[in-house]
């Protein structure tokens, strides 16, 4: 086979560059350790300035570095170990689940949702809105989409919002007794709601989770959760006991 032409593109200068940057953060720096300036760096590495801060920006991206205001840019500590499939973030009211709900309400859900539930495009579902916290930062956002069919008893509001709701729609799933869910994972961009409650700016790279849960052959609930890609690490166990998220 012949040479592509993306073989034959040469590796741009700033990602070489952040690769001997990152050895370097490896190998001469501590965690929170402040770097030295850009003026500084580009000589060391003998490069320009703009080359220099094109590599630092993807190192920040990758969580590597840290840019603090009056402070400068510091190394940063290792991603946060984040279980997305372990027995206390599945178990309905488990000790350990540590999503918070924020607010419910009544709203037509994503297009992509929408086919995962089975509802008509413009249907109105239960949505949750919940965060998770890891080590006192905030590390992901969830929307929790729930057909009002799968949940007979619980009326729409007319007025109720906020956590007491949210709670209320998550105690009506927990009867439901779903099979094993299915999870995907993806690489996204934060949207402007989503990295405020995350504290990233909007278009920062975040891990999107989706997860089916699944009653007597059709889709109960839709989970999409969006981790933070810069400070998270998503770890996965087998076995998991299964359930939806608790109230």
């Amino acid at each position: 086979m012949g040479t592509t032409q993306l073989e034959t593109v040469p590796e741009p200068k700033y990602w070489h560059l952040k690769t001997v940057l990152g050895d370097a953060l490896d190998s001469e720096f501590a965690v929170g350790e402040i770097l030295p300036n850009e003026r500084e760096l580009a000589a060391r590495f003998g490069v320009a300035r703009a080359t220099l801060r094109q590599a630092l920006e993807q190192l920040e991206l990758e969580g590597r570095l840290q840019r603090r205001r009056g402070v400068g840019t510091t190394v940063a500590p290792p991603r946060v170990g984040v279980a997305v499939a372990d027995a206390g973030h599945a178990r309905p009211g488990g000790a350990e689940d540590d999503w918070q709900p924020v607010d419910a309400g009544l709203a037509a859900p994503p297009a992509a949702v929408a086919l995962l539930l089975g509802t008509a495009p413009d249907e109105a579902v239960h949505t949750v809105r919940r965060t998770r916290s890891s080590h006192g930062r905030p590390v992901a956002a969830e929307s929790l989409y729930v057909p009002v069919s799968r949940v007979p008893a619980l009326a729409p509001p007319a007025t109720a919002s906020g956590p007491a709701r949210a709670r209320a729609v998550l105690r009506e799933l927990q009867g439901l007794r779903p099979a094993s869910p299915d999870r995907a994972v993806e690489l996204g961009s934060a949207r402007a709601d989503e990295a405020k409650q995350l504290e990233r700016l909007p278009g920062s790279p975040v891990l999107l989770v989706t997860t089916r849960y699944v009653v007597d052959g059709g889709t109960a609930a839709v989970a999409v959760a969006t981790y933070r890609a810069d400070t998270c690490r998503l770890t996965f166990g087998d076995g998991d006991p299964v359930g939806l998220p608790a109230a």
